[in-house]
């Protein structure tokens, strides 16, 4: 799987994906540290990679989006240490591959995560 991480999210975790076997990048690694959100997203549907981010506006980029499928992991943990962000990563791609694989918002705190398939179905 590939990955983008955030300006949030810790180097290490990035480490971690790519000894798991991962294809991970993190902004930094390419000077992008100013991108803004939009553009992030952007760059993650053109490279087919699932955002890793703490920024709760990519729930919104997503819904206004039409259409274009970028998986996004949202962790809004109170611990932000790296161990406790790669064990919650740990646990979400373990339990919910397929559905990042096929595009979903997936929000993780301290003790669960909410898994919400992509697209949207609109309601009527």
């Amino acid at each position: 799987m590939r990955f983008l991480a955030d300006m949030g999210v810790s180097w290490r975790v990035v480490q971690w994906l790519k000894q798991e076997g991962h294809d991970a990048i993190h902004l930094r690694d390419e000077g992008l540290q100013q991108l803004p959100n939009g553009k992030i997203f952007e760059k993650a549907y053109s490279e087919n990679r699932v955002v890793l981010t703490f920024d709760l506006d990519f729930g919104e980029i997503i819904a206004l989006s039409a259409g274009n499928l970028v998986s996004v992991i949202i962790f809004r943990l109170y611990n932000t240490r790296s161990s406790n962000v790669i064990k919650r990563l740990d646990k979400v791609l373990k339990d919910s591959m397929e559905a990042i694989e096929k595009g979903a918002i997936v929000v993780v705190d301290e003790a669960r995560h909410r898994v919400r398939c992509l697209p949207f179905k609109k309601y009527q």
